[in-house]
């Protein structure tokens, strides 16, 4: 999807106050130790893709992710007091992919290394200050 300078600067005034009330608004204890990665505003700003974290194993994800669609209401009412648009936008939160693909490569990197097929990032950043 195309962005635009005002949904990508709504998207990150979005981030900034859902993650403030998830701290101080929302008791749920499903929702603890949830980070909001980023925020993908519709170019009309109606809806808000929002992509989060959770810490821990699948079944804590879905626990999460199952405390945030219950708040979803309550957050959505706080954050149109918090902005001031016409229409408040429809929240949409999705687990991000980025956190996962990072670990993938990471553990690959982790396991070319170990066959001695790749030098460690630390060996490789050493032999370029050498010079």
């Amino acid at each position: 999807m195309k962005t635009y300078p005002r949904s990508r600067a709504m998207g990150e005034t979005v981030r900034e106050i859902i993650a403030r009330l998830l701290l101080e608004e929302v008791s749920d204890p499903r929702v603890d130790l949830v980070t909001i990665t980023g925020v993908d505003m519709s170019p009309d700003l109606r809806h808000a893709n929002i992509f989060v974290t959770a810490h821990g194993d699948q079944e804590r994800v879905a626990e999460a992710m199952a405390g945030l669609e219950s708040a979803k209401g309550r957050l959505r009412t706080l954050l149109g007091q918090a902005i001031r648009l016409r229409c408040v936008p429809e929240l949409h939160f999705r687990i991000d992919p980025s956190i996962d693909e990072a670990t993938r490569i990471t553990d690959a990197i982790r396991h070319e290394h170990e066959l001695g097929r790749v030098s460690a990032p630390e060996e490789a950043m050493d032999e370029d200050t050498d010079d």
